[in-house]
């Protein structure tokens, strides 16, 4: 398969290269610090952002809400069907 994009340098504004289901937990971090989650079924997602803030967000489904999150809490997180996109 070709890809056109391969000589270019990826940056945080360029789409994900990798994808990773997540599974929410209240002691384990994500694999890796994520450039955008998204939720296959709408509802509120606790993070730890890669900077420590702690927040509870809501996400629509099926959109990629961009932010750069270490963890995703099970406890407050009601959204299902994580995908971590980085």
């Amino acid at each position: 398969m070709t890809d056109h994009f391969a000589h270019c340098v990826p940056g945080l504004e360029s789409p994900a290269s990798h994808l990773e289901e997540v599974i929410p937990s209240d002691t384990a971090n994500l694999s890796n610090v994520s450039r955008a989650l998204n939720v296959a079924i709408s509802g509120a997602v606790r993070i730890t952002t890669c900077g420590g803030d702690i927040a509870t967000v809501t996400i629509a489904a099926g959109t990629a809400f961009p932010v750069r999150a270490c963890r995703v809490w099970a406890t407050g997180t009601t959204a299902t069907g994580i995908v971590a996109m980085f």
